[in-house]
């Protein structure tokens, strides 16, 4: 009986090491995810309108940043960005709150296009579906009659 015991404590151990070892080498994973390569800064200014947009690269492909829009006649828009890009595109939702108004906040589908050292802000047909704006499929996104062109400037803290 005593053996028996033994035995189920060492089968116990032995399932709970090998647990800790997937634990951490998840936890070797997430960092390498969550490691960033590369800081961008950008500019974008149509006639009285300016849009700043920031954006982190991190090493598994994914995009994150702050990008905040000063439209004139409108509240500013202030909020953060994230995708990724598919091929030259990027695809990604900008979460954002209006006029300093915190307690709501929207969210819109956004694609830019990377042409040298230019991100194009691309114009598309967007619907809503379950309470989730996003691009028509099928649907092309203009990139050629645009408003707004961000121009790579200097990242500068605020």
């Amino acid at each position: 009986m005593k053996n028996l015991g033994l035995f189920c404590l060492l089968l116990t151990c032995i399932g709970l090491e090998s647990c800790k070892n997937n634990q951490s080498e998840k936890l070797i994973k997430a960092k390498e995810a969550v490691e960033i390569v590369s800081v961008e800064c950008y500019k974008a200014i149509y006639e009285e309108d300016t849009l700043d947009l920031k954006i982190n690269t991190f090493k598994n492909g994914e995009i994150t940043g702050d990008m905040d829009m000063a439209i004139a006649n409108m509240p500013k828009k202030v909020g953060e960005i994230a995708g990724e890009f598919r091929g030259d595109t990027l695809f990604a939702s900008y979460t954002f709150t209006q006029g300093g108004y915190t307690e709501k906040t929207y969210k819109n589908p956004m694609a830019f296009l990377k042409r040298g050292d230019e991100l194009i802000l691309g114009n598309g047909q967007i619907q809503i579906t379950l309470g989730a704006s996003h691009f028509v499929k099928g649907e092309p996104i203009d990139f050629d009659k645009v408003k707004y062109k961000f121009t790579a400037v200097d990242c500068v803290d605020k």
